[in-house]
């Protein structure tokens, strides 16, 4: 696996990292415990270093999980978890004021066996507590040891620079994929002057982007993309266009229509590392893949031009959760 470095900080991980949100949560049912590490340890054997997950994730289940699954190898893995949630649940609204990132990072720590936390990202701008002092928090949780690395999530331009001048972030972490490239208009350009890495989260456009899914397609009551406009039928049926066009390019590669997605991002900017998360281990292998994927400059471009020519139907999130996401 290539490797890659976020920011200008020196966060060395492998070009592609896993996202392990779906193994406890969001997409159905949690995975068998045992299927998961397995999937998390053939996901390191397979070059896989930068490894994601978040204090809301399953309410501490999926820190814990990744804690055990780990462990053998901490030291040669990189961390990234995150806080900014009221008592870890994210239905009951923000929090990232100083005393509950202290709490939070006691917590991850011990759910996750460490001694330190390599990547701590704020989950979502909290409208009530200003990023100074956010960013003052984790300056002094850098300074104790107890994290390396400061990173946002779905932050905005103005605060990604406000936090930065207190405590300058190693990374970004946001929705970004073939079918939602909002961040490369105010956001690229500000992490290319202040020296900041990017970390796509639903680098497959929450799984549409893999083929897999269509107008037809079920999902299991308690997966979130019930709720999403983006996954309604309607929209599913309207945006398969974009789906077929990224087949046509991944037959050309004798790749897969997943690859193609990843390599796309890959090829955008050297500290881009997309983090797609699985529960299954052949669509591991199958992602792990993309990274030994290189596209030509003929390929961008027949990329984007079949993409141009696609409108995207649906919002991303419903109201409420649209509200929480660039600030």
């Amino acid at each position: 696996m290539k490797k890659r470095t976020l920011g200008k900080r020196g966060l060395e991980v492998s070009a592609i990292g896993l996202g392990c949100m779906g193994l406890s949560s969001g997409y159905g049912p949690a995975a068998n415990k045992e299927d998961a590490i397995k999937l998390i340890r053939t996901a390191f054997d397979r070059g896989v270093t930068l490894f994601d997950t978040a204090e809301v994730y399953g309410k501490g289940a999926n820190e814990t999980l990744l804690g055990e699954a780990l462990e053998p190898f901490r030291d040669q893995v990189v961390i990234a978890t995150k806080f900014g949630f009221k008592e870890g649940d994210s239905s009951k609204g923000q929090d990232s004021r100083p005393e509950r990132i202290r709490e939070v990072v006691e917590a991850s720590l011990k759910r996750l066996r460490t001694d330190r936390i390599d990547l701590f990202y704020q989950h979502r701008v909290d409208p009530d507590v200003p990023v100074e002092e956010v960013a003052g928090a984790v300056k002094d949780l850098i300074e104790q040891g107890k994290v390396a690395h400061f990173g946002m999530s779905e932050a905005g331009a103005d605060s990604i620079r406000r936090a930065h001048a207190v405590q300058p972030l190693t990374a970004l972490q946001s929705e970004y994929s073939l079918w939602w490239r909002e961040p490369e208009k105010a956001v690229f350009p500000l992490l290319e002057e202040l020296g900041i890495g990017f970390v796509p989260f639903s680098p497959l456009g929450r799984g549409f982007l893999t083929g897999a899914i269509d107008a037809s397609t079920h999902f299991d009551q308690s997966d979130f993309r019930n709720g999403i406009p983006r996954f309604s039928e309607e929209n599913r049926k309207a945006n398969q266009g974009l789906v077929d066009a990224i087949k046509q390019v991944a037959a050309s590669l004798n790749a897969t229509p997943a690859q193609v997605a990843l390599a796309w991002l890959l090829a955008q900017k050297p500290w881009i590392v997309p983090i797609p998360g699985t529960t299954k281990v052949h669509r591991l292998e199958e992602n792990v893949g993309a990274a030994a994927i290189e596209l030509t400059a003929d390929n961008l471009r027949q990329i984007d031009s079949a993409v141009s020519k696609i409108a995207v139907q649906g919002e991303r999130y419903p109201a409420h959760l649209q509200a929480r996401v660039g600030k």
